[in-house]
Order: C-alpha cells, then sequence, then structure tokens
C-alpha cells in the first residue's frame, strides 16, 4: 500500500510540474514580441536643397533683368524721385509675411542704392508659397513679371529668413554661388541646413549697390532712348 501510494503521489506530482512547466512556457510565450512588431524609426528626408542648377542661373539673370526694367519705367515717369524703390507684394505668401519683411528690412539696412518696399498694387514682383520638388527658387514669366516661390518643405528644413533673403537677393541681381561658406548669403544650401546666416557679406552689398547704380542706370538710359 504504501508503495503504491507512494507511486501515486508521484505521479501526481510529475503531472502538476509538467502542467507547471506547460504552463509557464504558454505564459512566456504569450508575452514574447515577435521580431515583426519591433518598428525602426523612419529615416529623416533628405533636405530640398536649393543648389540650382545653370538654367535657374540663367533665370535669375533674366528675373533681375524684368525687376530692373520694370523698376526703370516707374522712376522714368516720376524723373524727380531721388532713390530707386523696389515694390514687392507679399499678399500670395501669408505664411512667410514675418519672414519677407525680415528679409526686406535685412537688405535695406545692407544696401544704399535700392530699397525694397511692399505694396498691394502695382508691384514689380510678387512672392508665392507652396509646395515644389525643386524647392524655393525666383522665376520671371518672360513678360517683364518676376516672382519667388518659397517651398514649405525647404523653409521647414532651413532657416526661413535666410531662404527668403537668400531668394530676395536674386530679385537684386546676384547669382547663386552654393560653394561658397556660410557667410555668403548667396551660398543658398550648399553649407548645409546648420547654415542660419540670414545676412549678405561685403562682397554681395557692394555688388548690388554697384548694379543698382550702373546697371540701373543703363536700363533708364535705355528706357528713355525707346521713348
Amino acid at each position: 500500500m504504501t508503495s503504491i501510494r507512494t507511486s501515486v503521489t508521484s505521479v501526481k506530482a510529475t503531472r502538476r510540474a509538467v502542467a507547471l512547466a506547460v504552463g509557464l512556457a504558454f505564459a512566456t510565450l504569450g508575452t514574447a514580441i515577435p521580431a515583426s512588431a519591433h518598428t525602426e524609426a523612419a529615416p529623416t528626408p533628405a533636405p530640398s536643397r536649393y543648389t540650382g542648377s545653370a538654367a535657374e542661373a540663367g533665370n535669375n539673370k533674366a528675373f533681375f533683368e524684368a525687376v530692373l526694367a520694370s523698376v526703370a519705367k516707374k522712376q522714368a515717369a516720376h524723373p524727380g524721385l531721388q532713390s530707386v524703390t523696389v515694390y514687392y507684394d507679399a499678399s500670395r505668401a501669408p505664411s512667410f509675411r514675418s519672414q519677407i519683411s525680415s528679409a526686406a528690412s535685412i537688405w535695406n539696412s545692407s544696401v544704399s542704392n535700392v530699397k525694397l518696399q511692399a505694396t498691394s498694387g502695382g508691384a514689380d514682383f510678387a512672392y508665392y508659397e507652396g509646395n515644389d520638388s525643386r524647392g524655393s527658387y525666383a522665376s520671371t514669366d518672360g513678360h517683364g513679371s518676376g516672382y519667388i516661390f518659397l517651398d514649405y518643405a525647404q523653409n521647414r528644413q532651413y532657416d526661413s529668413i535666410r531662404v527668403a533673403a537668400h531668394e530676395t537677393g536674386h530679385v537684386l541681381g546676384l547669382p547663386d554661388h552654393y560653394s561658397g561658406p556660410c557667410s555668403e548669403l548667396m551660398s543658398g544650401g550648399g553649407p548645409g541646413t546648420s547654415c542660419t546666416n540670414r545676412y549678405p557679406n561685403a562682397t554681395e552689398r557692394a555688388r548690388v549697390n554697384q548694379l543698382w547704380a550702373n546697371g540701373f542706370a543703363k536700363a533708364l538710359e535705355k528706357l528713355n532712348k525707346a521713348r
């Protein structure tokens, strides 16, 4: 009897041990995280670099010439004006109104031969906003009108006022120079997203003053001869 009871007890103990082991195994499986459930961090999107092209270089030059002609036409109609003012319309880029105003102030404090001023009508060029895979850019329609397009994504990646001031530099006649350092405003996206310099350097300031003294005088002379 003792032997049988001992055997039965042993069998029961063994069964309980097996049941406990199986239970623990299922419990462990139940809490395990499958490999497919692990998520990886989404890759950081590559910056939409405003690094330009040869075609854009030609377009920027055409834009400057269009703005120059527009201003010269107004100046010829009002010969008593003592200063050269370029008027811009920012109403089509409401999200960037503050950045555009800051960019204009930066240029107005940096150069003396030309000034930028906001207007609601009769502008020499306008700002627009939206999404474009090319990023921000300056453009002309080829018929004497120009505009600056400010891209949403690019302005989130780069310093937004630098972008606006850079594109406005094209209005004033400056070309891109993407291989330049951060201290050059027209180096654009070349130095990378960490560059936050918003001001033109001495060379850029001197070039704009020269363009709006000599270049504007030539445009005005050409316009007067054509009349």
